[in-house]
């Protein structure tokens, strides 16, 4: 993986080697050049894993004032190496001013909620398609949910009213997931959401996706220079990743639901690959969470269409591509924050 979004360039290749020859960013793997990228058309350098950076590109990058950020290979934020001159204060500061514009941060977290919302309703409407059982009703009645409350967001007047309208729409989500579910149904039965603990297999799959993409995004707004614990949908809280919580509002129901779907309904997983302990909390066995991890990794290399970029990127990705998008909102160099929405 080698690729140039958002004036970000992203290399994942292990061992492949990023040198500066003549003003420009080269990229090799095995002596053989994969990309060369002009300097001045990078704003940052973005390395997973066993990437190799030399000390003239590391300088050049600290001098003229370019970010490079390192990530583990499972996209696990590491460091960032800055120069004297940076950004990153004057973006922080900029966040810290648009969570205070209370038009502007209103404005966000109706975005982020639409994202939720329009992608949640997909997945609905798929399942209505691809559901074995004639009563498709229930699942075509949340997809319409789900619109209703797209419909209420350009009239909310204030952030918890737009969290309530998010509320409804995640109630009649899950009051019907339970129908997506095809094979193992009586093992991975679910009654709706519950979490610390979760209370029964799909919740205990849920839960560790959801936590394992958050740290994820928290990755990728480290990366920027972003505050991943500064959000706005999300409450302020000690501790909390508030805006990494709600860059993975967006991507809830069309990565990481359809994933603990693919796996359940394909008998990748099974009842075996989870614990049930005493007080009825779930957790996956070492194994499950093996095999889990395993399937995580593969799907972030999955290319998937992004609306705004209009080019496939990997899902592994997509959280730097939006934070980007997010930095650039921060900012003021974009009107609204553009959600990612799948097809």
């Amino acid at each position: 993986m080698t690729r140039v979004y958002l004036n970000t360039l992203y290399v994942g290749t292990e061992g492949a080697v990023c040198r500066l020859e003549n003003e420009q960013v080269r990229v090799e793997v095995e002596g053989e050049k994969v990309i060369q990228v002009p300097l001045h058309h990078l704003g940052a350098l973005c390395a997973f894993g066993r990437v190799l950076v030399t000390s003239p590109l590391i300088a050049r990058f600290a001098e003229t004032g370019r970010s490079l950020v390192l990530m583990t290979e499972f996209g696990r934020f590491l460091a960032r190496v800055v120069g004297k001159t940076t950004g990153n204060v004057l973006l922080r500061k900029a966040q810290y001013d648009f969570h205070c514009d209370e038009r502007r941060s209103l404005s966000f977290a109706k975005s982020v909620v639409a994202g939720k919302l329009q992608n949640a309703r997909q997945v609905l409407l798929r399942g209505a398609r691809d559901a074995k059982e004639p009563d498709k009703g229930p699942l075509i009645a949340a997809a319409e949910d789900q619109a209703k409350g797209l419909a209420l967001l350009p009239g909310a007047q204030s952030l918890d009213w737009v969290r309530g309208v998010e509320g409804n729409a995640a109630q009649s989500y899950f009051d019907v997931f339970d129908r997506l579910i095809t094979t193992q149904r009586m093992d991975f039965r679910f009654d709706g959401r519950s979490r610390r603990p979760p209370r029964d297999r799909m919740n205990a799959l849920l839960s560790f996706l959801y936590s394992i993409w958050t740290n994820d995004c928290v990755a990728a707004l480290e990366g920027v220079g972003l505050d991943p614990q500064f959000g706005i949908l999300h409450a302020l809280r000690p501790g909390r990743p508030s805006l990494a919580l709600d860059m993975t509002e967006e991507f809830r129901s069309v990565v990481l639901d359809r994933l603990a779907l693919t796996l359940v309904n394909r008998r990748e997983l099974v009842s075996s690959d989870f614990d049930v302990r005493s007080g009825e909390s779930v957790m996956l066995t070492d194994d499950g969470r093996k095999k889990l991890l395993v399937a995580y990794q593969k799907r972030k290399q999955t290319d998937q269409h992004h609306s705004l970029l209009q080019e496939s990127v990997p899902i592994g990705l997509l959280p730097h591509v939006q934070a980007r998008i997010m930095a650039r909102c921060f900012r003021g160099e974009v009107e609204d924050y553009v959600p990612y929405l799948a097809r």
